[in-house]
């Protein structure tokens, strides 16, 4: 049996979605003051393009859902 294409973006979003997940949880690792040491600049220097990545990402599933080049007066 063939698997469709939500079958197949459920299984890789899970897997994707776990992995990122656990690197995040790692990353959370940082923060023991005990280990390591850092100033509020290095981590806004760590955190803002991590943000700002996933906005981009978040946005371009978003996107997908929008009307493309049609009038719209529905209102979110």
């Amino acid at each position: 049996m063939s698997e469709s294409k939500n079958q197949r973006f459920r299984r890789l979003a899970a897997s994707r979605g776990n992995r990122l997940i656990r690197e995040i949880s790692l990353l959370g690792n940082l923060a023991n003051k005990k280990n390591y040491s850092y100033t509020e600049e290095e981590v806004e220097r760590l955190f803002v393009p991590i943000e700002k990545e996933l906005s981009e990402i978040k946005k371009l599933f978003r996107a997908q859902s929008e009307s493309e080049g049609k009038v719209s007066f529905h209102e979110d």
